[in-house]
């Protein structure tokens, strides 16, 4: 993969990171605060994600060096799953989608206020 990415460093971040279950992936780990999450945890903090779709993109962001997996040698077997020290440097980017997203609700709800006004 890395052998064939874009020029543009922005079609690059969006190529890594750009699906809305890996963003959710990412949040519910800055949310751990460093704790290693099982599958089953990060599933029940994302709302409507299929075990498939998680697992795939699961493998996909670990390939990509953004997680890592680890296995315990037990039965039944357990998985965890944390952020990398590189996918930890999306913290920042998810803090700002975070607060864009904030204001971009209170534009909304301001919006709304304003045209039920003038009905």
């Amino acid at each position: 993969m890395t052998n064939n990415l874009p020029e543009c460093p922005v079609e690059i971040a969006l190529l890594m990171i750009g699906e809305k279950w890996k963003f959710l992936i990412l949040r519910e780990l800055i949310r751990s605060h460093g704790k290693a999450l099982r599958f089953s945890e990060l599933k029940s903090g994302i709302n409507n994600i299929s075990d498939k779709m998680l697992s795939k993109n699961l493998k996909i962001m670990e390939n990509a060096g953004l997680i890592s997996r680890r296995v315990f040698a037990q039965v039944p077997p357990k998985v965890e799953y944390s952020l990398t020290e590189l996918g930890t440097t999306l913290t920042p980017v998810l803090r700002s989608l975070f607060e864009w997203g904030t204001m971009y609700k209170q534009y909304v709800e301001n919006k709304n206020e304003k045209e039920n006004e003038n009905e």
